[in-house]
């Protein structure tokens, strides 16, 4: 079968978990693993951000008023406060998407994030699927994705495959029409944020999501934001919630698009993109093993597949390493392993620990 064809996939088949989150990989019995499941930087929030967020509490007997958080995103992206929704993380703007947009014919690039296809199987959507291939590199070809597709949703750099399609190829997808989703919850973390769309006004039907949670540390507080036409926003805004955003996450939201916070993330991207060189580096000794580098990868993650996945990941997890099982993102199965990127003193170790994991030679 020719995985770039798209795919028609009813609610509960194709047997993938698509509710199956890294963080699963670290509760309970993997809680004292080292953490190469969840895509957080590690060693986050930073004191500064700590201490900004706790200020906030003081404020807690008031509702929230987002009004600054929004004035604030819209500058950091130069764009009038109509075309800026917070939101509580990027999960819960795939919810309202799938429940507030009137639309017949969803279609999601996979792989990728899974809440995108959950969201719209849950509002009642039937969702289409275009299967991007390994022997590709996972590259997205814009002729898989069906004319008639009236939402599409990719994710930029893509999570699990961690591939950076390019922002031209992604605006070519738009049609009169359409709506254009494009996830940016790892754009931050690319050098110079090449390739994003956030800030662009000149693509019809784009939405693009920005999560604050991944580069900050932020995963326990929810906090995101949606980037769109103000009638795009006005739309998703009536689906929400009062209140939907709390006052700390408000207080983080200003917070992380200030200049310095903005800095700080660009520093931390030239570091995870040095220190994901070398993980992909020590992973190349692996390759007379079977090993394989889905790339060039950009986040701050990388794909692998090797032989016996499944096996080398519960060895892993005895030599006290927790990595993401691939299986459970369509277009994947179990010989896939997601590995955050770490510094690389523990991408060291873990290199060690893989060594001993894998299958013994025949």
């Amino acid at each position: 079968m020719d995985t770039h064809t798209p795919m028609r996939a009813e609610p509960g088949t194709r047997g993938h978990d698509l509710r199956h989150h890294g963080d699963a990989e670290v509760r309970d019995d993997g809680s004292a693993l080292v953490d190469l499941a969840v895509n957080v930087r590690a060693d986050t929030p930073p004191v500064w951000l700590r201490e900004h967020v706790a200020a906030s509490l003081g404020s807690l007997a008031a509702y929230p008023d987002g009004r600054a958080a929004r004035a604030a995103v819209a500058e950091r992206h130069g764009l009038p406060v109509e075309r800026v929704l917070l939101t509580a993380g990027a999960a819960e703007a795939f919810v309202l998407l799938a429940r507030a947009l009137k639309v017949r014919r969803p279609v999601v690039v996979h792989p990728q994030f899974t809440e995108p296809e959950a969201a719209l199987r849950d509002a009642g959507h039937t969702v289409g699927r275009v299967l991007l291939r390994a022997a590709d590199g996972f590259r997205l070809d814009p002729a898989a994705v069906p004319e008639d597709a009236d939402l599409v949703v990719v994710g930029n750099p893509t999570n699990p495959t961690s591939v950076l399609h390019p922002a031209g190829v992604l605006a070519g997808l738009a049609r009169p029409g359409r709506t254009l989703v494009v996830d940016e919850a790892f754009m931050d973390a690319v050098p110079g944020e090449r390739e994003a769309l956030a800030g662009r006004v000149d693509v019809p039907g784009l939405v693009v999501l920005r999560s604050l949670t991944k580069t900050w540390g932020l995963a326990g507080l929810r906090i995101g934001y949606v980037l769109a036409a103000p009638e795009t926003v006005a739309e998703l805004e009536r689906a929400q919630p009062l209140w939907p955003v709390s006052t700390p996450a408000l207080a983080a939201a200003e917070a992380c698009v200030a200049p310095r916070a903005l800095a700080e993330a660009a520093h931390a991207a030239h570091r995870v993109a040095a220190d994901r060189a070398h993980l992909v580096a020590g992973l190349g000794e692996f390759a007379g093993a079977g090993l394989r580098v889905a790339g060039p990868a950009e986040g701050p993650f990388v794909l692998v597949r090797l032989p016996h996945g499944a096996a080398v990941r519960h060895r892993l997890r005895g030599l006290g390493f927790a990595v993401r099982r691939g299986d459970t993102f369509p277009g994947l199965d179990e010989e896939w392993l997601r590995l955050a990127v770490r510094d690389r003193a523990t991408s060291d170790r873990f290199l060690r620990a893989l060594e001993r994991a894998m299958p013994a030679p025949a």
